[in-house]
């Protein structure tokens, strides 16, 4: 699968040809990570002793949200034992994108290089990455957010949303796909994301999230963070059964194409 390309404004801005918008705020990635995803899910926080914390993010662009919410864990006494970051990517972009867009944050650039040593044959599907002696997982999707989504089932604690513009990737927020988005949601989830369009607040309403008004990181005025908790019974099948332990190896034999 060919890598995405990024182009790199002047001023060090990414921006994708494809969708015809930018990576991140001109303000910063890791500042609107922590202002609008870490901030708006009440992280690190909100984990604090916690076995395990599991987040869904849709857009994992340039990596930069994954590596701050890691940052952020190994900086925090009281984190979990064991932090599950799920990201929805149609478009990943090449391991050196992932290494000049936290090359201007010290505090990300060690942990860029261990995720880029990591990110290879990336084809459509399921990658599972894990670091930190399997204590940090990345599960990586590959593929169109719905279909995605579709093929899991599990409880999010968290949920970023962070693709390009609805106006430029209009099926990242679709009804539809939001709808999807809070099945992954039990009681109490926070969501974050850096749009306040009206039709987004107003599927997610529809979906059972209380909205919560933000300031935004300049230039944006606002932001969104959001709350489950619908007025009526969720019923549901349950999600699979996960051990909070470190992952275990198998060996597989006769994988074929796998």
């Amino acid at each position: 699968m060919t890598a995405e390309p990024v182009a790199w404004r002047t001023d060090g801005t990414p921006h994708s040809e494809r969708f015809g918008d930018i990576y991140h705020t001109e303000a910063g990635a890791l500042a609107q990570s922590r202002h609008v995803f870490l901030g708006g899910c009440g992280l690190p926080a909100a984990w604090a002793g916690q076995p395990q914390w599991r987040i869904l993010e849709t857009g994992f662009g340039l990596g930069l949200n994954f590596l701050a919410t890691w940052a952020a864990w190994r900086a925090d006494p009281a984190r979990p034992r064991l932090l599950h970051f799920v990201s929805i990517e149609a478009w990943p972009v090449a391991a050196e994108s992932l290494l000049r867009a936290a090359g201007a944050y010290e505090e990300l650039a060690p942990l860029a290089r261990e995720l880029a040593a990591r990110w290879h044959g990336l084809l459509p599907g399921f990658h599972r990455l894990a670091f930190d002696d399997g204590r940090v997982l990345l599960t990586l999707c590959v593929g169109e957010v719905q279909p995605m989504l579709r093929a899991q089932r599990f409880e999010a604690e968290s949920l970023y949303l962070d693709g390009f513009s609805p106006q430029c990737n209009p099926e990242m927020w679709s009804p539809e796909t939001l709808k999807a988005l809070s099945r992954f949601a039990r009681q109490g989830t926070l969501l974050g994301t850096w749009t306040y369009a009206r039709a987004v607040r107003d599927a997610l309403a529809q979906n059972g999230f209380q909205l919560e008004r933000r300031p935004g990181l300049p230039p944006k005025r606002d932001c969104l963070g959001a709350r489950f908790a619908p007025a009526w019974t969720v019923r549901r099948r349950e999600p699979l059964p996960e051990t909070v332990e470190a992952p275990g190896r198998c060996a597989v034999i006769g994988a074929g194409l796998a």
